[in-house]
């Protein structure tokens, strides 16, 4: 197996930078006992008498730090100069790296605002209880591919099971009975399967193996859900550190697959990879559309006082069904009264004026029913 040096393309520019490569042993002890699907962890309860959120920063000049989430590096990288240009006081840096360095950055204060696709399991929220997980936007993750002599327009249409036997070693040649058959008429080639799956610990990959056992638990066990897993091994595997690292090999990798958060959407057209319809839990193969991820958001009515919940494998008939909420992993006991001001302005105005940048990279804003929870929890951040 291949191990690719950490991901330094989709390092982020804004008002300032800062990396937190020190973090990432610690990561993995943050995010170990993630749950799958119906299986979120229990949630502090959220007072309803929670107090009022502040929604603009103090005047005093004040930087605040962002990582994590390579997902979601993209939408802070839009954030950090809008919210600057509105309250020139404050500058937010942000640094790219995964969801497991957000949450242990944001646990130890490392950073301000750790990003994580993933919500705290019951292991953090036991050994870090200040910490909260607040949703900020809806976004979805991809599957994708690099299959020679298939035009990148063809969505080839890939279901739980399916996958689940491709990562498992299972279908090896795109040209698998198990593939064909749910692609008539696409002329797929007896190219070996290559794959390739982050390396460091991700909540896209938490959302990736989520998808899978929902689908195919057989294939798929609950035992390799998580931020991190023993993938089983497979000749030519690659592992990656982030995104750009994952798409940079997936150019290069005739018969590659993988999965990408829908920020990278971009990325992935102009480098002519392919995009697959994914199989929800009716049967149906869609695309990450805003109608299918907002079909997906709407079947979920539950989401409980602390937004602990997976969103995997939604029972619309037209919900794409690996979406996430998109968290702000967040200390609650700030050291100053002027820290938690600013943190709760920042977090307040990521959920309202913030918004307008979401479709930028592919993302969608929370329901209504969940803003009013995260605006609950902004209220508890305290100094």
């Amino acid at each position: 197996m291949k191990i690719l040096a950490p991901d330094r393309a989709s390092r982020l520019r804004g008002p300032g930078r800062r990396a937190f490569t020190a973090l990432a042993a610690a990561a993995a002890l943050a995010l170990a006992a993630c749950s799958g699907p119906g299986g979120s962890p229990p949630s502090p309860s959220v007072s309803a008498t929670a107090p009022p959120v502040l929604t603009t920063p103090a005047s005093a000049s004040q930087t605040l730090t962002e990582t994590g989430s390579s997902l979601m590096a993209p939408l802070f990288a839009l954030w950090a100069p809008a919210y600057h240009s509105q309250f020139s006081q404050v500058t937010l840096e942000t640094a790219s790296s995964s969801s497991g360095v957000g949450i242990s950055s944001a646990a130890t204060g490392t950073a301000d605002i750790g990003a994580s696709d993933a919500y705290l399991s019951s292991a953090s929220m036991t050994k870090y209880q200040t910490l909260a997980n607040i949703p900020l936007a809806v976004a979805a993750l991809m599957v994708v591919y690099k299959v020679p002599g298939l035009s990148a327009s063809t969505h080839l249409k890939l279901d739980g099971t399916v996958l689940a036997k491709i990562f498992s070693g299972q279908i090896t040649k795109w040209d698998d009975r198990a593939i064909t058959a749910i692609n008539p008429g696409v002329p797929l080639p007896g190219t070996a399967i290559v794959l390739i799956h982050r390396a460091d610990s991700s909540g896209s990959t938490f959302l990736f193996t989520s998808y899978l056992n929902a689908q195919d638990p057989a294939d798929w066990s609950s035992s390799l859900i998580g931020t991190t897993v023993a993938w089983p091994q497979q000749p030519g595997e690659i592992a990656a550190n982030g995104t750009g690292a994952i798409l940079a090999n997936l150019k290069t990798t005739p018969g590659a697959i993988s999965y990408a958060g829908v920020s990278y959407l971009s990325q992935v057209t102009a480098a002519n990879l392919g995009e697959a319809a994914v199989g929800n839990s009716s049967g149906r193969y869609v695309l990450p559309t805003a109608a299918a991820v907002d079909a997906a958001v709407a079947s979920f009515t539950n989401t409980p006082a602390g937004e602990a919940i997976s969103l995997i494998n939604g029972s619309g008939a037209l919900a794409y069904p690996i979406i996430n909420y998109e968290y702000a992993i967040v200390n609650t006991a700030q050291p100053s009264a002027a820290k938690a001001r600013d943190l709760q302005a920042f977090l307040y105005w990521a959920i309202t004026s913030g918004v307008s940048q979401l479709s930028s990279v592919n993302f969608q804003p929370l329901p209504s029913s969940t803003v009013t929870l995260s605006k609950a929890q902004i209220g508890t951040i305290h100094g």
